[in-house]
């Protein structure tokens, strides 16, 4: 087991239906990804799985400001499901567009993130090349989330 971060599209309805139901919003986004007959054709969607903290501690030295385990509104009182309003995830993906790949790695620093202990703690010398796929999902998910003017669900499991 790890600890995994992934998101998935969600509409302003699905959002406040969340927050009001949160049992209803665990149960239906579990369903997303369980269920073929998704109710949104084409629901944009991101699994990080164990890069996601890797990809945390690059962008905090960036412009990008996104907090993956602090940004969006709790759902669940657990900390495992999170929500990301349409404007949140526009402003993110503005972000994101602005900032490339080579400027993320930039900072990275295989010894200095086993140094922070920077979970999964397997830097090694590649250059961050391990993450640069996850960084270029990352960037299509908010791109084409925002395009559709989509706001997410986040889970983190742990």
């Amino acid at each position: 087991m790890g600890m995994y971060i992934s998101f998935v599209g969600a509409t302003t309805e699905e959002l406040d239906r969340a927050e009001k139901e949160p049992s209803w919003a665990d149960e239906f986004v579990y369903e997303l990804y369980d269920n073929e007959d998704d109710p949104l054709p084409g629901r944009p969607d991101v699994g990080l799985d164990k890069k996601w903290a890797g990809l945390q501690f690059l962008l905090d030295e960036t412009d990008v400001h996104l907090e993956f385990l602090m940004d969006g509104f709790p759902i669940l009182e657990d900390g495992t499901l999170f929500g990301y309003s349409a404007d949140e995830v526009k402003t993110v993906a503005r972000q994101l567009r602005a900032t490339p790949w080579e400027q993320v790695a930039a900072h990275y620093d295989a010894e200095e993130m086993t140094k922070e202990d920077v979970y999964p703690r397997i830097w090694d010398d590649d250059g961050g090349e391990w993450l640069e796929d996850a960084y270029e999902e990352l960037v299509e998910f908010f791109g084409e989330a925002a395009d559709r003017g989509l706001g997410a669900f986040m889970t983190f499991s742990f």
